[in-house]
C-alpha cells in the first residue's frame, strides 16, 4: 500500500506553487544556453523506453521539451539516455498527471537539470511521489504553470514550429488520467500528437471542441489500453504512425488487443517501446523518419 501524506501539507504547498506559477505565466522568458546544432533544420522526438510508463523528449535546434519522466524504478535509465544524447538543459517540462509511471522520475529530473518552465494540470494527489516532485520544485524556487487549452503559444520551440494544447477541458475528473493534456506539435508540414493517459472521455471532449487534432504521428493514450484510442478519435487524428510506450510483460496487459485491432483496421503503422526500445522519429518539415 502506498504511504499517504497529510493532505493539508500537500494542498498548501501545491496551492502556493500553482498561484505563483499562474501569476508569472506571461513574464517568463527562456533562452536555451546550448543550441542543438546537430539537429539543425529538424525536429526530433524521442519516445524513451522507460518500461511501463511515459517519457518523451522533443528537440529542435533551439529548445528541448520533456513530457513526463517515467517510473522511479527506471529513472537512472532515463537520465542515462538524456546524458547520452548530450542534454544540458530542459527548456520546457510537462508532468501530464500525477501517476507514478509518468512522474516517478520527475524529482531527479528537476534536481539534475536547469529547467526553463514547468507545467502540469491543476490537480493534486497525496502520494509520496507527487509530494517529492513538489518539494523538488520548491527547493529550486520553481513554479508550476497550469496547462490549459489554448496555452500552446507559451511553449516556443523555435522557427517553423507550433505547439497547441487541447485539454483538459474540465476542472474535475474522477480519473486522474483524464487530466492529461493532449498536445500537438507541428513542424513544417508534419505534426505529432501527445496524449499522456487521456481516456475516451477526454478524447470525446476534444472532439466536441472541434480542435484540429490531425497528426502524422500519434502517441497512443494510456499505453495502448482499451480505455483510450476510440475509433472516432483515431479517425480524426488519422495518423500514419502510432507509438505505444509500455513495459515488456507488464501486469496490465498493455497494449490491449482491442487497441491494436483498432489501429490495424485504420492501417496505422505501430511501434512499441516494449518490443523496440526507444523509438526516435525525425521530421525535416516535410517527411518523417522512424528509427
Amino acid at each position: 500500500m502506498k504511504k499517504l501524506f497529510k493532505l493539508p501539507l500537500i494542498l498548501i504547498l501545491l496551492l502556493s506553487l500553482f498561484i505563483v506559477g499562474c501569476s508569472n505565466l506571461k513574464k517568463d522568458t527562456i533562452t536555451s544556453n546550448t543550441p542543438n546544432t546537430s539537429i539543425s533544420g529538424k525536429l526530433v522526438v524521442h519516445y524513451i523506453d522507460v518500461g511501463q510508463g511515459d517519457s518523451i523528449l522533443i528537440q529542435t535546434k533551439e529548445k528541448n521539451f520533456l513530457i513526463d519522466a517515467g517510473p522511479k524504478e527506471n529513472e537512472d535509465k532515463l537520465l542515462s539516455y538524456l546524458k547520452k544524447i548530450n542534454i544540458k538543459r530542459l527548456d520546457y517540462v510537462v508532468a501530464t498527471h500525477p501517476h507514478e509511471d509518468h512522474i516517478g522520475g520527475m524529482t531527479n529530473i528537476i534536481k539534475t537539470y536547469d529547467i526553463g518552465k514547468f507545467y502540469a494540470p491543476k490537480v493534486t494527489n497525496t502520494t509520496k511521489t507527487f509530494q517529492n516532485m513538489l518539494l523538488a520544485l520548491k527547493d529550486k524556487n520553481m513554479n508550476i504553470n497550469v496547462l490549459k487549452p489554448g496555452m500552446g503559444g507559451d511553449i516556443d520551440l523555435g522557427e517553423n514550429t507550433k505547439v497547441e494544447v487541447f485539454s483538459p477541458n474540465s476542472s474535475k475528473y474522477d480519473d486522474l488520467n483524464n487530466y492529461s493534456p493532449i498536445i500537438k506539435v507541428t513542424y513544417g508540414k508534419n505534426s505529432f500528437l501527445f496524449t499522456g493517459d487521456a481516456e475516451k472521455l477526454e478524447e470525446t471532449e476534444v472532439l466536441q471542441k472541434k480542435y484540429d487534432i490531425k497528426a502524422d504521428v500519434l502517441k497512443v493514450g494510456h499505453h495502448g489500453s482499451s480505455s483510450s484510442t476510440g475509433k472516432d478519435f483515431l479517425s480524426k487524428v488519422s495518423p500514419s504512425v502510432a507509438v505505444i510506450s509500455c513495459g515488456k510483460g507488464n501486469d496490465y496487459g498493455h497494449p490491449h488487443k482491442e487497441t491494436l485491432k483498432t489501429l490495424e483496421d485504420a492501417k496505422v503503422k505501430v511501434y512499441r517501446t516494449d518490443l523496440s526500445g526507444t523509438i526516435v522519429i525525425t521530421s525535416d518539415g516535410n517527411n518523417i523518419n522512424v528509427k
